[in-house]
């Protein structure tokens, strides 16, 4: 199939891009990768009015530190982010996540900004911004915002983002450690994931009880994100078992909600016991 016929506007500046989407409002939509947008737009599952391609805006193209923060911008594609010097040191969970993403093909067009935007629950980028904490900042003509990633994925492929709003930067807080660990099952390597578990031990209690933080994709219809307490040798089997049955899953083409449980009880102890294993 081929989309339905709409305007296609490259602004030269953020000012503009938002003064067109406070214009045309949910009639519009921005285009900054396109690797999900352009599906879409073909099945016509979406018919937008005007195409607003955000793509070539260097002040979009950033990756900054500031204070606490990793501050990655609206145009950044995921291999620059991948290629990053520093994202090991500072974002370890998301240099083991970004080589799940897709494959090296699309990682050159798909933004990582995108991939907040598009909110598939079974997606590696927003999970992993969900576990750590992060946060996406919203432009409009009416001001800024910053919502937390915890409140900003509100379903499947449902966010907070209003009409008028564009997602000009997501910011990933600065990992203090490096004992993290992420593992996904999907069909094909850069497929979705059927479920996929990111672990980042916080800390360690007075009496040797350890606290990890874990977010769980592709089982709920957003990323779920928990912090155990792992005070014995079954304590993330249980842990994760509770889960299973909390997040009770959803059937689809790629799986039934039963096998993402059970795939659920499976990996998620695998890498918590992998992320506690890493050289603090």
């Amino acid at each position: 199939m081929k989309p339905r016929r709409f305007d296609y506007v490259r602004p030269d500046t953020v000012a503009e891009a938002i003064a067109l989407l406070a214009e045309h409002g949910e009639e519009a939509k921005v285009l900054a990768g396109g690797q999900s947008l352009m599906a879409m737009l073909n099945l016509r599952l979406l018919e937008p009015a005007v195409l607003i391609d955000i793509a070539r805006l260097t002040e979009l193209d950033t990756i900054k530190i500031t204070g606490d923060k990793v501050e990655v911008g609206a145009a950044v594609i995921q291999n620059r982010l991948k290629d990053w010097p520093e994202l090991a040191a500072k974002l370890p969970l998301l240099a083991k996540a970004l080589p799940y993403v897709g494959h090296f093909q699309t990682r050159n067009k798909g933004t990582v900004c995108g991939s907040v935007a598009h909110a598939d629950p079974s997606s590696e980028i927003p999970l992993t911004l969900a576990t750590l904490g992060g946060e996406v900042v919203l432009r409009s003509r009416r001001g800024t915002r910053t919502v937390a990633a915890a409140e900003f994925q509100r379903g499947m492929l449902t966010t907070a983002r209003e009409g008028d709003e564009l997602i000009t930067t997501v910011r990933f807080p600065v990992q203090s450690g490096s004992r993290v660990a992420f593992r996904e099952v999907a069909r094909r390597h850069g497929d979705f994931a059927i479920i996929a578990v990111a672990a980042s031990v916080e800390s360690a209690s007075t009496k040797g009880a350890e606290v990890v933080r874990v977010g769980i994709g592709g089982v709920a219809d957003r990323p779920a994100v928990r912090r155990i307490v792992i005070d014995g040798p079954g304590a993330a089997k249980s842990a994760f078992e509770a889960l299973a049955w909390e997040l009770e899953g959803y059937d689809d083409i790629h799986a039934s909600a039963r096998l993402r449980r059970d795939l659920l009880r499976r990996v998620g102890p695998a890498v918590v016991e992998e992320a506690l294993q890493c050289a603090a």
